[in-house]
């Protein structure tokens, strides 16, 4: 099994990335004995000009990588009560393959966000804007970290044991939703 992780937030020392990364470790163990591998949504900004000029190599990469994984896990911070401008971004430059790697292709979301919502908003926008992809994206159980710098130590360890039972639960049906996709 191949799992694909996105991480909306850029920042080195994002809780969402390590939410992934933890995911990764259980989903890599030998419950899942998955394959992960975290994209790079640095891409520059959508630009119908810059897209005449060819494809940039970032949005050739995160698209072959969707296309080879069985399943796409994605941890969206909140930002401005609405998902961040670089994911918003990557999905831009995803739309515009024409073989939409995204189509029917499971998807699991959970965030981690600084305020006592933990990214609901920030999830509801992104599952808005992931609809015209057609992606089966999970809808139970939900993952929203909140006050995520509370949940986690300055290493990136989750320190609160309700999120890391949630988190269980989240891969578990993640992999369950890959298997019956396939």
């Amino acid at each position: 099994m191949k799992i694909l992780g996105i991480s909306g937030s850029l920042r080195r020392a994002s809780f969402n990335t390590a939410l992934i990364r933890l995911a990764f470790q259980k989903l890599s163990g030998p419950d899942f004995n998955a394959a992960c591998t975290l994209a790079d949504i640095r891409l520059p900004l959508f630009d119908e000009d810059l897209e005449a000029e060819g494809t940039p190599p970032g949005v050739t990469v995160l698209v072959d990588q969707i296309r080879a994984a069985d399943g796409v896990l994605i941890s969206t911070p909140e930002y401005n009560k609405n998902l961040p401008g670089g994911l918003k971004n990557a999905l831009d430059w995803i739309s515009r393959d024409e073989n939409q790697p995204l189509n029917e292709k499971p998807v699991v979301i959970m965030s981690a966000a600084a305020g006592r919502a933990g990214g609901e908003r920030s999830q509801y926008s992104l599952r808005h804007c992931l609809t015209p992809f057609n992606p089966r994206i999970m809808q139970l159980p939900e993952l929203m970290v909140a006050q995520a710098s509370k949940a986690f130590d300055e290493a990136g360890n989750l320190v609160d044991e309700r999120t890391d039972k949630a988190l269980n639960r989240h891969v578990a049906a993640l992999v369950a939703l890959v298997k019956e996709a396939k």
